[in-house]
């Protein structure tokens, strides 16, 4: 008995150098894994924090300023936009600054001021008013009043109407967008008179949606989002023939063109869309509402524009520059993000199991080195002399 447990006990004392071998091969696995998750982590959080607010276009635009805007960046854009010949967005930048306490020269702040004056003259006024009402291409708040009072009385949705539809008629290169929105235009304007302004949200939306159209500040997306939601509001081919022998002189027709080629009860995906247009000019401004349907690409984000011109005004039309797409929503891939995450979730599991993993073997380590400890006091008991 006393050969046989000699004969155990180096193969215990091998086995414990293996062990210690493993345990510290899952260590070092470990400290590997260790070392990727704390490389990973900040980005993981980042990508944690961006999309839990994926849907709050507002906090996305402050965090984003917040890595960005600063006094050179205000500096910069301002002296821009008053190169630019563009002083409503020099304010709109100075404001931005002064909500988030960032210094601006005093001179530049006058400059800014002194534009905007020579800018809201009663003069400038009323040559915007008039190149709205007459144009119906309005690029501020004076001549969308021009435009949409147009609108209103059905003037400039039937002159739209009118131009777009006789090239249609007649086979030539038509803006079916234009036409579309116009006869949707003369077919609500009656609602509106009717509901006392109820619809007057929508009805003002569908003009600066028209506007933006016609000064090329409608994104590409954009307006395929709204040819197609005209396929189905528009009777083409019924409001082909009745505008072929319509014209200024019989605005009549026209409107009752209008009227039966739209059906009214399928636009509400258009009506949403426009209202939210009409909160954007309503809260931020007209030049706000145009850049908003520049930047996006679709109603969702037409949304999110109007959420974050209820939140920050007037200085709307400074965050859409400054910022860009990343106002309101993410310009990372979401599917990038998740891998942020997913990678660093990966390498935190690595580490727990590798721990695990040399816990358990040292564990065991331990357990044989106690069992051949005890091995050697049974073999010392037996081999020593008795009294």
């Amino acid at each position: 008995m006393i050969r046989s447990v000699r004969k155990i006990l180096p193969d215990a004392n091998s086995e414990a150098r293996a062990a210690r071998l493993r345990v510290g091969f899952f260590l070092l696995i470990a400290t590997a894994f260790l070392i990727g998750a704390l490389a990973l982590l900040p980005r993981a959080i980042e990508s944690a924090m961006l999309l839990a607010i994926e849907d709050d276009p507002v906090s996305l635009a402050d965090r984003a300023l917040d890595r960005s805007f600063d006094s050179n960046a205000a500096t910069r854009e301002i002296e821009q936009a008053l190169t630019n010949k563009d002083p409503d967005l020099a304010k709109s930048f100075v404001e931005l600054a002064q909500e988030r306490n960032i210094a601006i020269a005093s001179d530049l702040a006058e400059k800014v001021e002194v534009a905007n004056t020579v800018a809201n003259s009663p003069a400038s006024h009323a040559e915007g008013f008039a190149r709205g009402l007459i144009s119906g291409e309005p690029d501020d708040l004076v001549s969308l009043a021009g435009t949409a009072l147009g609108d209103i009385f059905v003037f400039g949705d039937i002159r739209d109407a009118v131009r777009e539809g006789a090239r249609l008629a007649a086979g030539q290169p038509a803006d079916r967008l234009i036409l579309g929105l116009s006869c949707v235009g003369i077919a609500i304007t009656a609602g509106t008179y009717v509901t006392l302004g109820a619809g007057a949200p929508a009805r003002v939306g569908l003009s600066v949606v028209k506007a933006a159209r016609k000064t090329g500040r409608l994104g590409e997306r954009m307006g395929e989002w709204i040819a197609r939601s005209l396929r189905g509001v528009v009777d083409w081919s019924s409001l082909r023939k009745a505008l072929a022998g319509a014209s200024l002189t019989e605005p009549a027709l026209a409107v009752r063109a209008a009227r039966e080629a739209v059906k009214i009860e399928k636009a509400e995906d258009l009506f949403r869309l426009t209202r939210d247009v009409s909160r954007v000019q309503t809260k931020a401004g007209t030049q706000a509402a145009l850049d908003g349907l520049k930047l996006a690409d679709n109603p969702r984000q037409m949304s999110r524009v109007a959420k974050l011109a209820e939140a920050k005004g007037g200085k709307t039309r400074a965050i859409l520059k400054f910022l860009g797409r990343g106002a309101i929503a993410l310009t990372a891939a979401i599917l990038d993000l998740a891998l942020w995450l997913f990678g660093a979730a990966l390498m935190v599991l690595g580490f727990v199991s590798s721990i695990k993993a040399a816990v358990e073997r040292a564990t065991m380590r331990h357990i044989r080195r106690r069992k051949v400890k005890l091995a050697k006091k049974r073999d010392l008991a037996m081999t020593a002399p008795r009294a």
